[in-house]
């Protein structure tokens, strides 16, 4: 059983709030813009915003508190976080999406990917569509697809748009069209839990481990 501070309690931070305690781990706090009291824990797990986190993640470094990032939006702090935390020996697992299916489903986009650069009759696009309350577009996980793409050898150009509307919780469609065909790979979230449930098993998996991880590291590692 874990003590998990919970930092950011809006439906997320919610959902993460009732997977633990569904499977028996006590909830040591829940830090929100109305609530600031930092109890002793053993992990973190932080849905809260960008700006948010630029205040809470010095206090992590303090406390040497294991932390899952959830929060996305911070791309240009990355290495200064990365720094931070390397020079207090801190575990952190950070991901733009949580989800195991969305984790997979990269591993199938970057072989795409691969097959695909010697295609160059194949223009190559991402869309992803959220909910309208949802503030970074792209989402951090379209960014999270792209550089797979990038990473597995694919130089071509990639048109990457948006949609923000109702309560989506998330789709992720890649695509390659060319004058014959078109295929497409879509990921579809029906609700939160999968990133809820993907970001306990991370706080259950992080605590005595120093270092940057990503989700794909506790999928391989567990």
């Amino acid at each position: 059983m874990l003590k998990v501070g919970i930092v950011g309690y809006g439906k997320m931070g919610r959902l993460v709030d009732e997977l633990a305690t569904a499977k028996g781990h006590e909830i040591a706090g829940r830090i929100d813009i109305a609530d600031d009291a930092w109890a002793p824990a053993d992990v973190a797990i932080d849905f809260s915003t960008a700006d948010a986190l630029a205040v809470n993640f010095p206090k992590y470094v303090e406390r040497r508190l294991p932390v899952v990032l959830g929060t996305t939006g911070w791309p240009e702090r990355l290495a200064e976080y990365k720094a931070q935390a390397a020079a207090a020996g801190l575990g952190v697992v950070a991901a733009a999406n949580f989800s195991i299916g969305v984790n997979l489903f990269e591993m199938i986009v970057a072989e795409a990917a691969r097959l695909m650069q010697g295609q160059p009759q194949y223009g190559t696009w991402i869309h992803e569509a959220h909910h309208s309350a949802k503030r970074d577009a792209p989402s951090g996980t379209a960014f999270l697809l792209r550089d797979a793409m990038v990473n597995a050898g694919f130089s071509r150009g990639i048109d990457m748009s948006s949609t923000r509307a109702g309560m989506i919780p998330g789709i992720h469609t890649i695509g390659f069209d060319s004058a014959s065909d078109t295929i497409e790979l879509t990921h579809t979230a029906r609700d939160r839990r999968g990133f809820a449930g993907g970001a306990v098993a991370a706080a259950e998996w992080l605590p005595g481990r120093a270092g940057w991880f990503s989700m794909a590291d506790v999928l391989r590692q567990s």
